[in-house]
């Protein structure tokens, strides 16, 4: 093959041999298609699968086993090694444990509601994949908190809402990749239940997946993410990673998709390069040149479907800056770095502490008082046992863990006396409760990948057996825990840290004064939580999902989770449900809120007066909002949209959100831009999003059910 051209730009220091796709000023269309170009048929099919024999995944013998997934470089060209690591919430290095950065989770950063923050929180784990020498991270998850019961909701960072995934995830994406990191969107599509993941079939119909499960891919898209990832399960009988429907029809062709989609780890079930999978990982069991050399040759694969998976590959390697690397950047003798920084952890403090949700502060017991000889009583899961991170793929093993209990005798001051309690023995840790003026119960759950929760209580949810020190200790009595030193303290504080939806029935007890949420805050949840409780952060994080009042509160069959079986198809479950899940059904089935809390719920240590709506056209609305408080804070001001009932909608819809910091006294007008898309429906008879028309409502407040402003906009 004729090799082409001299280096284009001055200054050049790739690793890759120099030709007509070398100038950096060049599109990555352009650079990618003349690359391809000079590649053989073997070169080609190299790429669209990992390591055909021997290990697959993070050995430490070689470069073609070392990460998660491994694509071979290509010597001749020198096109760098695709290098792959988990996960979602930072670098999963077990084999270099602590050199990394636990993150907040996704579900945690989706609680912040702030589009700044998800863009800090995607260039800080894309820093670290780089220093390891990885250049595809495999995260963000994207997908909808269907099930309150998914073992996988604290990896996504859509909460239950498709507009929320959309926006949260487009800054994320651009964070990642503007450190010449590939970020991967997962798990495509309707990956909504860990149980019998690798077997069920989702059944779902068209409108449904574009309103509800699409969007939040669709903003990875809109951001021009790299890759997608596929998932285990089916989709209406068909396996997602070999589904013509959902890859090439609605991913590549109707959305739009460039990048390349690879499947998650052993959910490719055939060589389906003509269906819309891109790359088989972790392996070669189906995508290997064999079986691709022989269907090339029979006219079941055709050799413009095999350019297509390449130039994917090459176009998001060009786009984000993989190939103007020097060779030495994905050095797989990288791994070895310890990638974990003083900023990193800085940031992921911060992060922690705005994600933070205060659910209730009853008489403003919250902010804790730093001066003063009082007395504090740290209960549960607050030292070494706290609870900080999920398990599975989305799990990091952490460079330190910040005890709660050590974060909080620091902030408490020299004067204060603090002292702790595991709550194994609930008459102990009663005693010092009684003792205190102050009681603070740490509570949590876990979950990991490849199973669902086994209910909502804080007494089912501590798996302990991979989850190093976490959740030890009371795990089984922890509602009694919280009941028992409720009784003898009326400054009782609950802290829950929690992978997802979780139940609360001693919310109403009057002597819980205070509850807040910091999900699955990482590493420095300890330090953050302390920084919120006494007062060093103002809480401004929002609830991405609703706390329910009792289990399976919206009522799902067995039939719609987890699936039965059926002669026809060996398991499946109904997507019966359409469009109601979340906040949508507790709205259209008008169920109040006794001990759970809604979505959008967050209190602060200050309040907001909203006033003066103007709704313009179809095209924008605006209000002003006040701080009438003492202390600076940020509300997350939210616009959710009724649609005309022939529109056969749910009652709202989150359709807008903006973070607004005020001084106290302070005003800020704010403006919430609307899309037509935002005004439409799925139209299922000409496949495409149409424009509502008619009267809308429009709703403007603090959380889906304390809405400050009614007004109507008019659709034409």
């Amino acid at each position: 093959m004729k090799f082409l051209g001299a280096l284009l730009t001055i200054g050049f220091t790739s690793g890759l041999v120099s030709g007509p796709w070398s100038s950096v000023s060049d599109p990555p269309e352009k650079r990618a298609k003349a690359l391809l170009d000079q590649m053989t048929l073997d070169e080609k099919l190299s790429m669209l699968h990992g390591p055909q024999t021997g290990p697959c995944c993070q050995c430490n013998s070689s470069a073609s086993c070392a990460y998660v997934g491994n694509i071979n470089a290509i010597d001749r060209l020198e096109i760098p090694p695709v290098t792959m690591n988990d996960g979602p919430q930072g670098f999963r290095d077990n084999n270099h444990p602590g050199t990394t950065t636990a993150w907040p989770s996704g579900l945690t950063m989706a609680a912040s509601w702030d589009v700044d923050a998800m863009k800090e929180w995607g260039t800080g784990m894309g820093k670290e994949f780089y220093a390891k020498g990885a250049n595809v991270q495999l995260g963000p998850g994207l997908c909808l908190a269907r099930v309150p019961r998914n073992g996988r909701n604290f990896e996504y960072l859509s909460g239950e809402d498709p507009f929320l995934g959309y926006t949260l995830v487009q800054p994320v994406i651009k964070g990642i990749q503007s450190q010449k990191v590939v970020a991967n969107a997962k798990h495509y599509i309707l990956n909504n239940q860990e149980t019998n993941r690798g077997a069920v079939s989702e059944e779902t119909d068209e409108r449904t997946r574009f309103e509800m499960y699409y969007p939040p891919f669709a903003g990875a898209v809109a951001a021009e993410v790299g890759s997608v990832m596929c998932s285990y399960n089916k989709i209406n009988g068909v396996w997602s990673c070999e589904n013509p429907v959902t890859l090439k029809g609605d991913l590549k062709n109707s959305t739009g998709f460039k990048g390349y989609v690879m499947s998650d780890w052993g959910a490719t079930h055939s060589p389906s390069i003509m269906e819309g999978l891109d790359v088989e990982m972790p392996s070669a069991n189906f995508m290997n040149a064999q079986n691709l050399n022989a269907m090339l040759k029979n006219g079941t694969v055709t050799q413009a479907a095999v350019d297509d998976s390449v130039f994917r590959i090459l176009y998001a390697m060009f786009a984000v800056g993989v190939m103007d690397e020097p060779a030495s950047a994905w050095d797989w003798k990288k791994l070895k770095v310890n990638a974990t920084t003083d900023a990193s952890a800085a940031s992921a403090r911060h992060l922690s502490a705005i994600s933070t949700v205060l659910l209730k502060n009853e008489g403003s017991v919250l902010p804790l008082p730093k001066i003063g000889t009082n007395k504090f009583a740290v209960l549960g899961f607050g030292s070494d046992n706290a609870v900080v991170h999920g398990g599975g793929s989305g799990s990091v093993v952490p460079s330190y863990v910040a005890k709660p209990v050590d974060a909080i005798t620091s902030a408490a001051g020299k004067d204060a006396f603090v002292s702790y309690d595991d709550g194994t023995d609930l008459d102990s840790a009663a005693k010092i409760a009684a003792a205190s003026d102050y009681a603070i119960v740490f509570v949590g759950t876990l979950s990991h990948e490849g199973g669902d929760r086994a209910s909502l209580s804080l007494d089912d949810g501590c798996d302990t057996s991979s989850q190093s020190n976490q959740c030890q200790g009371n795990r089984n009595k922890q509602n009694a825990l919280i009941e028992a030193v409720a009784a003898v303290n009326p400054r009782t504080i609950v802290v829950c840290s929690i992978p997802g939806s979780i139940l609360m029935p001693w919310s109403t007890n009057e002597n819980i004064t205070s509850i807040v949420t910091n999900f699955l805050g990482g590493q420095q949840a300890g330090n953050a939580i302390a920084d919120v409780l006494f007062g060093d952060v103002n809480p401004s994080g929002k609830l991405p999902l609703t706390m329910p009042n009792e289990e399976n509160e919206m009522n799902f069959s067995t039939e719609q989770w987890p699936g039965l079986p059926d002669p026809s198809k060996p398991l499946y479950a109904m997507y019966s449900e359409e469009l109601l899940v979340g906040y949508r059904y507790y709205d259209a089935k008008d169920i109040k809120f006794t001990t759970g809390f809604p979505f959008g719920h967050g209190l602060s240590y200050t309040s907001f007066h909203y006033h003066e709506l103007q709704v313009s056209g179809s095209s924008s609305v605006s209000f002003k909002l006040e701080n009438t408080g003492k202390v600076v804070g940020a509300e997350v001001a939210q616009l959710y949209l009724g649609f005309p009932e022939t529109a056969g909608e749910p009652p709202r819809q989150l359709k807008g959100f903006q973070k607004v910091v005020l001084q106290p006294g302070e005003t800020k007008s704010v403006e919430i831009s609307l899309t037509p898309r935002d005004l439409s429906i799925w139209d299922a008879k000409t496949h495409e999003f149409a424009v509502v028309k008619g009267e809308f409502d429009v709703f403007v407040g603090s959380s889906s059910r304390d809405l400050r402003l009614l007004g109507k906009l008019y659709s034409k």
